[in-house]
């Protein structure tokens, strides 16, 4: 990872809350019990970054496995 990747992650945990992380991390920056909060937290984080959403539900526009602009 490159020290000035600005991506970052909103996750679904299988506890079933939010994980805030940078690609190739080991560990969440930070756990939260909704996606809106962590999808608030992850620009908190980092404010030049749109944050990567988990889609966590089936849509016209996506599955589960793709990922989502908040």
């Amino acid at each position: 990872m490159q020290m000035n990747d600005k991506r970052i992650y909103v996750e679904r945990r299988p506890e079933g809350d939010y994980a805030v992380r940078r690609p190739g991390s080991e560990r969440a920056s930070d756990v939260l019990p909704t996606q809106r909060e962590a999808i608030e937290r992850a620009r908190e984080i980092n404010p030049d970054a749109q944050p990567h959403v988990e889609r966590v539900r089936n849509t016209s526009r996506g599955s589960p496995d793709k990922w989502r602009k908040p």
